[in-house]
């Protein structure tokens, strides 16, 4: 195999770039999100300078093919033209007022009318806040402390989330995580897609369990749908032990479909928390419920939240753009399914290809294969068996071949409105090569 050329803006194998040394010296770990440290692929990945597209540009303009797509947030594409203009004008107006605004009250009705679930929305600026939100909602209507989760879930970094969760968190339950004993105490953190383990936490702890909380499909380690049986069982034990149910939509919320994973696998929670894809590359998320659930919210209830960018203008307006480009288009999630298909199916081809026997799983626009062999993983245990070391130099060769993947193999490929057949088969090519490589590098 031909020995690899990196772009001097990243250097793998431990040694730090020049422009990551310069973040180190004002940006905490030289970067604002862990993840794109690129720890898990041995360096940091390039520094970025713009997009456009199914395009990312590095500050050496070199450009590849985008498949980390903001790790999710990107749908129509970088700087779709619909919304940028949408954002400009909202500029004009005003960024943010600090009152209720028309174009929020609009919103949460289309938001209420996508996902009917959501009979009452509260709007925030991330998924981390949605989620921490919609627990704290859970424990005042059930009057109990304990939140069950799944493990390889991820739910944002808040206290009760961030340990045992999927993604790039590494977190543990203890003080040097930032973890109280309290917190974790209050916590179950269960296999996921295994029922026998939840029956059995229900059965020890049911009275005082206020909500289950998982993501329907799991985009935080590797991707992994669940078994026929796991959401409707899920769904009957919450509601057989008075405890309410949340949906962590934040990355398939608007992705899978108008009315999301809940809608695709026909199973209704309590709480839905949905983000990234929504604001259209801008940052909003929102929680919601049923009105009864949501009226123990002040002002109407004694739970407190809020947020000063909270629904703002701008945000907003983008929601709505990305929205209208939806609406508009009839045809718009199937022909973004059949581009994740078009992807899948060759990533089977060029794995078959190498003689390796990885898993590929694909659900609509989002495409997955781990570096292990044997059927799709199902649990956060299975997930951490993938080769880390194969796939950083995946990482690495796929780079030099203008393709710009997730810095860790726990993260998934996202499929835009932007990608065109070209841009994937051209994918399809670097994975035929660099595969083939990889597994002749094994032997």
């Amino acid at each position: 195999m031909n020995q690899t050329t990196f772009p001097e803006t990243s250097t793998p194998g431990g040694v730090e770039s020049p422009l990551f040394a310069r973040a180190r010296r004002s940006i905490a770990g030289g970067v604002s999100s862990p993840v794109r440290a690129g720890a898990a692929v041995g360096a940091a990945p390039p520094v970025v300078a713009r997009a456009r597209g199914s395009r990312i540009f590095d500050v050496d303009d070199r450009e590849y093919i985008d498949y980390l797509c903001a790790y999710g947030p990107v749908l129509l594409g970088h700087a779709d033209e619909r919304i940028t203009s949408a954002v400009e004008r909202a500029c004009k107006d005003g960024a943010v007022f600090g009152g209720t605004n028309l174009e929020e009250i609009r919103l949460a009705e289309r938001v209420r009318d996508a996902m009917p679930s959501m009979e009452r929305v509260r709007f925030v600026s991330t998924g981390t806040e949605a989620c921490a939100s919609a627990v704290r909602v859970a424990r005042a209507f059930a009057g109990r402390s304990k939140i069950i989760r799944f493990a390889g879930n991820y739910h944002g970094h808040s206290d009760a989330m961030i340990f045992e969760a999927g993604a790039a968190s590494n977190s543990r339950a203890e003080s040097r995580s930032g973890i109280t004993q309290g917190v974790a105490g209050d916590v179950l953190v269960l296999p996921y897609d295994d029922l026998n383990s939840l029956a059995e936490a229900f059965a020890r702890e049911g009275d005082r369990v206020a909500a289950v909380i998982l993501e329907p499909v799991v985009g935080n380690m590797g991707l992994v749908l669940p078994g026929d049986a796991f959401l409707p069982g899920v769904r009957s034990l919450a509601t057989r032990h008075g405890a309410l149910l949340i949906f962590d939509e934040v990355i398939t919320g608007f992705r899978l479909g108008f009315g999301g994973a809940q809608d695709v696998y026909g199973v209704t929670p309590d709480l839905t928390c949905i983000g990234k894809v929504l604001g259209g590359g801008l940052p909003i998320a929102a929680f919601g419920g049923t009105a009864e659930v949501m009226a123990v919210l002040a002002p109407d209830g004694q739970v407190f939240q809020g947020g000063t960018f909270s629904g703002n203008p701008v945000c907003v307006a983008a929601a709505h753009a990305l929205l209208d480009a939806i609406e508009s288009d009839p045809f718009f999630y199937s022909r973004l399914s059949a581009k994740g298909d078009r992807l899948a199916q060759g990533a089977r081809s060029a794995l078959a290809e190498a003689g390796l026997n990885f898993p590929v799983v694909q659900l609509g626009s989002i495409v997955d294969f781990m570096f292990r062999d044997g059927p799709p993983h199902r649990t956060f245990e299975v997930a951490k068996r993938a080769d880390a070391q194969r796939y950083a130099r995946y990482y690495w060769e796929m780079l030099e071949r203008g393709i710009f993947l997730p810095p860790s193999q726990m993260e998934v490929m996202f499929v835009t409105a932007a990608h065109s057949d070209e841009d994937i088969d051209k994918t399809v090519e670097a994975m035929r090569f660099v595969l083939c490589g990889l597994a002749e590098g094994a032997d």
